[in-house]
Parts: C-alpha cells; sequence; structure tokens
C-alpha cells in the first residue's frame, strides 16, 4: 500500500466499527428500553466525548506521530464500541461511549491533518478519496447490519465480528503508517492546547456542519424512520444508512477530478441543492421507495463538501494547518454528533417527518457560505 492509502485505511476502519453500531441503534434502543429522547441523550456521551478529543488532542497526535496515533484511536475506538452492546444498561455504556468518542475525534485530526499533507505532497485532491473511504465503511457495516439484523443475529455477536475484523487488518496495515511531509506553505508557530475557530474560519464551519448534520439524520435516524413511518421490514428498514452511505461513499469516491477540475464553491453550490431535494423528498414520503431515494439523494449531496471544508481550513496560513482543521472539526462535529440527538427530541414531539423538515434550513444557509471555499485565506 502506498502511504496516503494507509491513511484512508483509518477511515474505513473506524467507519465499519462505529458504522456496525450506529446501525443497530434500533436494536440497542429495545436492549436498554430507551425512548428516542433517551437514546440521543445517550449519544450525547459520544457527542461530548468527540468534542473533547477534537478541542484537547492537536498536541498529542503531533506528539505521537502518524502511526502511534493511528494505532491508538482506531485499534482503541473499535474495541469500545464492541464493548458497548454488551453493558447491562445505557448508564453503564455512556462512559464507553465518552471514551471512543475521544478517541475518535483523535483519529479525526491524525487523518485529515496526514491526507492534507500527503495531497500537498502528490500535487492533486485526495481529500474526498479519503472520506469516501470512511463512507465506503459505513455502508458496508451498514449492508452488513441489515443482514445480521434479517437473520436475527444479537448485535453483541455482530460488534465482536467487526471488531476482530480490524484488529486482525490493523496489526498489518496500521504499523506501516508514515507521517507525511509537511506543507511547504504551512504556518510555523506552537499548537494550543485548545483549538478555538475564528472569526475568518466560520464560514468555512458553516458549510462544513450543514452537510454533517444532514447525514447524521440519516445515518443516526433512518433506519427508525423506516421502521416508524412505514413499518418496514428489519432489511427494508436497515436500507436507509445502508442506500445513503453507498450514495455519499460514491460521490466521495468520484469528486476530486470533478472538483480539479470546476471551482469547488460551484461543485458545493450543486451538491447543497442536491441535498436540500433529498430532504424535502424524505420529508413528504408517502412510500419507502420514494424515501430510499431521498436517502440516496441526501447522501450524493453531501458527498464532498465536509471535505471540501476541511482542504480548504488546512489551506489557510493564517494559522497552523493542525489548529485550523482542529478547530473547524471540532465545531462541525458538534452538529454532527449533537445535531442528531436534539433531531430525536424533535422526532419524540414533533414526529419524525419534521426532524428532516428542520434541516433545510441549515443546508440553505450554507448555500450562501460557500463563497468561503473559493480561496483560501
Amino acid at each position: 500500500m502506498k502511504p496516503h492509502q494507509r491513511i484512508f485505511f483509518t477511515q474505513f476502519a473506524v467507519a465499519v466499527s462505529l458504522g456496525g453500531l450506529i446501525a443497530r441503534l434500533p436494536d440497542l434502543q429495545t436492549k436498554f428500553g430507551l425512548s428516542e429522547g433517551q437514546l440521543g441523550i445517550l449519544l450525547i456521551s459520544l457527542s461530548s466525548g468527540v468534542l473533547t478529543g477534537l478541542t484537547f488532542s492537536v498536541r498529542l497526535v503531533e506528539r505521537l506521530g502518524a502511526k502511534w496515533s493511528a494505532l491508538v484511536s482506531v485499534l482503541g475506538a473499535s474495541l469500545l464500541f464492541a464493548i458497548i452492546p454488551w453493558m447491562p444498561s445505557a448508564l453503564s455504556a455512556a462512559p464507553l461511549f465518552f471514551a471512543a468518542g475521544i478517541l475518535t475525534g483523535m483519529f479525526e485530526i491524525n487523518s485529515n491533518i496526514e491526507t492534507d499533507r500527503h495531497e500537498a505532497f502528490l500535487g492533486y485532491r485526495i481529500m474526498s478519496r479519503a472520506h469516501g473511504l470512511w463512507s465506503t465503511g459505513f455502508f458496508l457495516s451498514a449492508l452488513a447490519a441489515a443482514a445480521f439484523r434479517q437473520a436475527d443475529v444479537s448485535i453483541e455477536v455482530h460488534m465482536l465480528v467487526v471488531v476482530g475484523c480490524i484488529l486482525l487488518a490493523g496489526t498489518f496495515v496500521l504499523p506501516s503508517v508514515e507521517s507525511a511531509p509537511l506543507r511547504f506553505d504551512q504556518q510555523s508557530g506552537k499548537n494550543p492546547l485548545i483549538s478555538f475557530p475564528t472569526i475568518g474560519l466560520m464560514p468555512l464551519c458553516l458549510v462544513g456542519a450543514a452537510p454533517l448534520l444532514a447525514e447524521g439524520a440519516s445515518v443516526d435516524w433512518s433506519a427508525i424512520y423506516m421502521r416508524d413511518v412505514f413499518d418496514a421490514a428489519p432489511f427494508i428498514g436497515g436500507l436507509g444508512p445502508t442506500i445513503f452511505s453507498l450514495a455519499i461513499a460514491l460521490g466521495r469516491l468520484f469528486m476530486d477530478p470533478m472538483v480539479d477540475r470546476y471551482n469547488p464553491k460551484d461543485v458545493a453550490v450543486a451538491l447543497l441543492g442536491i441535498a436540500t431535494i433529498g430532504l424535502v423528498t424524505v420529508a413528504i414520503a408517502a412510500h419507502p421507495t420514494i424515501a430510499l431515494v431521498g436517502f440516496a439523494l441526501i447522501g450524493l449531496g453531501c458527498s464532498s463538501i465536509y471535505p471540501l471544508a476541511i482542504s480548504a481550513a488546512a489551506q489557510r496560513t493564517d494559522r497552523p494547518s493542525p489548529v485550523n482543521v482542529a478547530a473547524l472539526s471540532q465545531t462541525t462535529f458538534i452538529v454532527f454528533f449533537i445535531g442528531p440527538p436534539l433531531l430525536g427530541f424533535v422526532a419524540e414531539h414533533l414526529g419524525i417527518r419534521m426532524s428532516y423538515w428542520v434541516v433545510i434550513p441549515i443546508v440553505l444557509a450554507a448555500i450562501l457560505a460557500t463563497r468561503s471555499l473559493k480561496t483560501p485565506a
């Protein structure tokens, strides 16, 4: 494997482990006896951990280097995600969600920094492809979860199979991870303990956050949406996150040449428009097939927006690249992880369809902020 492809593997591995757990949320909800709102509270422990990792781990990632950061974050998070279903209650699972979130935030910083540096070294875009491996992992994991659920395989056994595969593959790939050369235009300076976004970075934060909110709503709640709205069978219900993940993966895997050819702003406007159409389709769907088409459109529309925002943040010259990447990541992932739990409260009190309507104004606002993608500051 080439050096940048090993970084791709870290995206794939964490997505497979997290995706397996997310796709089985209906089973975890039933096991712990939780309402939608209570499940949302449990997911906040995960989001709090991710935010903690994104906020405080920049120095640690730089000190450990790419290899050890990957080993600790990828394998550690996968193990914790596999242990969670074995907990007897939501209360005992919450600390594990939090710890796994910290490692996931650490992984996010390491992977995005290294991908940007490899991208600069190679001379062509690979950021969308890197995130495409994340989405591919989610797709395959969601597809496997749908099959496991239909076969009535327990969530505990399912996650043990997942972590076993990741540990086996990781022992071959992760020890060979190499740190990429620093960008030639990277701003020097000491990384702060806490990375906060600047005023100039805020439009990029909005651009990155809007599709992540739509993504979180689709990944976390689509299976429950299909069950509650259409009383769909487990396999059909599992197709919601599966089709969404396939669409976002295909978009990311093939979008880099489009971004190289056209203005990133124009690509982002087109994709966010597609995502808006998908959200409306899901919100008004009268048949499961129509809803699944909507999830596919949301996936395609969300595909490359966040990678474009990450690349634009890394290319800013006002602060060291890791600081801007961490600041954007922590801001957008607040939306990604806290947004879906809040949408759970919307679903519980106003209906699950309304949880998709409320995402639309955020996506439309992001379209207005896409000018921040045109040139780095």
